[in-house]
């Protein structure tokens, strides 16, 4: 298990440092706001169109096999970034290449990653294997994007980039150091190609528990990427924070403090109350939390407002991932968690981010904020008029007949 963990903050710590240098290396090359967003387009791409099909690999083939074949995929194709800038020769399409094939290596590493942790560990441990992750990780992408930005200055965004490359083999050798088998023995005659893709899609349909915590899911992310979408925006107007002030740092970095405090809940709530009953108390609260982001008009609120929010996030978004890890059966573990995962980060916060960013141009940061969190109340509403009310207090992994 600290092998697994390990190796995704390494990862994950590598990863938002491309994800800062990338748009700052093609900025530089082309001084192009649209060649600069096209970073941001081809990464969102491979999850969107590739993402189903990855899961339903994952679930045929090793998983161990799979994320370091990924891991060291994608160093091979970043590791020409800053060789092709030494060398002088780097371009933008270059760097738009680059991202396109180490983001679409990336989306085979998560398929096989969201299946591989209920292998290594018993599904009653799952609520705080996950928080374990979900904290270490937050912190990664709080403090190492902060960092990078400070190195940035100093070395070339292509250079920086080489961290990203060591990371990802670190990454690869610690998971392949990891004892316990990843995946489970493969049952003869498991469905293949499309009949895989529509199996795991019958299940997240027919499942109840499964089908409403993704729609939820969603609608959190959401909420998640309209506020990061008007972070900025709402420090500049209304908080009086501007670009350079030492406070903005301490606000984007008081998201991650909130996440690791909500880690730390969620084990605790989800043994008192069982996870369909944890979920069904978080998210009124979380709907209260960002709803009252609205209402800060200094800074120092406003760091107490995106923390307390974040407890409430990051506690919904681990119960969430739990309980699809729990009923799921594990010859489709890969199919559904990657589907989750789709619905979050592939729809519901790049949606967030777009209409976030619309209504910020047009109404109040403040304003903005307080439309986009209603996504939260709407999740709140849906999760309580559903049959997630009735649900047990354990839930048991649905048999495989359920996908057929």
């Amino acid at each position: 298990m600290f092998r697994y963990v390990a190796a995704r903050i390494v990862s994950l710590a590598g990863s938002a440092v491309t994800f800062i240098a990338m748009p700052v290396l093609i900025y530089g090359i082309t001084g192009s706001a649209t060649w600069t967003s096209m970073v941001f387009v081809v990464e969102a791409v491979p999850y969107l169109v590739l993402g189903l099909w990855a899961g339903a690999l994952a679930d045929r083939f090793d998983r161990r096999r799979m994320m370091v074949i990924s891991d060291l995929l994608a160093a091979l194709t970043l590791a020409t970034v800053p060789i092709a800038s030494w060398l002088g020769v780097l371009s933008a399409v270059h760097v738009l290449l680059a991202a396109l094939i180490a983001r679409t290596v990336f989306v085979f590493f998560d398929a096989a990653n969201q299946g591989a942790l209920p292998s290594l560990v018993p599904r009653d441990r799952l609520p705080s294997a996950n928080a374990m992750v979900f904290g270490g990780s937050t912190v990664a992408e709080t403090v190492v994007p902060m960092a990078a930005g400070a190195l940035i200055v100093v070395v070339s965004p292509a250079s920086v980039i080489a961290i990203d490359v060591v990371t990802l083999v670190a990454s690869a050798l610690l998971v392949r150091s990891i004892t316990r088998p990843l995946s489970a023995p493969r049952p003869a005659g498991q469905a293949t190609g499309w009949s895989a893709v529509a199996d795991g899609t019958r299940f997240i349909v027919r499942h109840e528990v499964v089908r409403i915590m993704i729609v939820i899911g969603a609608l959190v992310a959401f909420s998640a990427g309209s506020l990061m979408a008007v972070l900025v925006v709402w420090a500049d107007r209304t908080l009086d924070v501007r670009e350079g002030d030492w406070r903005l740092g301490v606000l984007f970095g008081s998201w991650g403090i909130g996440a690791v405090i909500g880690s730390l809940f969620v084990p605790r709530l989800v043994r008192r109350f069982g996870g369909v009953r944890a979920a069904l108390l978080v998210l009124p609260a979380a709907a209260a939390c960002g709803l009252a982001l609205s209402l800060p008009t200094s800074w120092l609120h406003g760091v107490i407002a995106v923390a307390t929010w974040s407890v409430t996030y990051i506690m919904i978004a681990t119960i969430s991932l739990t309980l699809r890890q729990q009923v799921t059966p594990e010859p489709m573990m890969s199919r559904v968690m990657t589907a989750g995962r789709m619905a979050t980060f592939g729809v519901g916060y790049p949606i967030g981010a777009l209409l976030g960013g619309v209504l910020a141009a047009r109404v109040s940061a403040e304003h903005t904020i307080f439309v986009c969190q209603l996504s939260l109340l709407v999740a709140a509403v849906i999760a309580w008029l559903s049959p997630l009310r009735s649900a047990p207090r354990t839930l048991a992994v649905a048999a495989l007949d359920d996908a057929a």
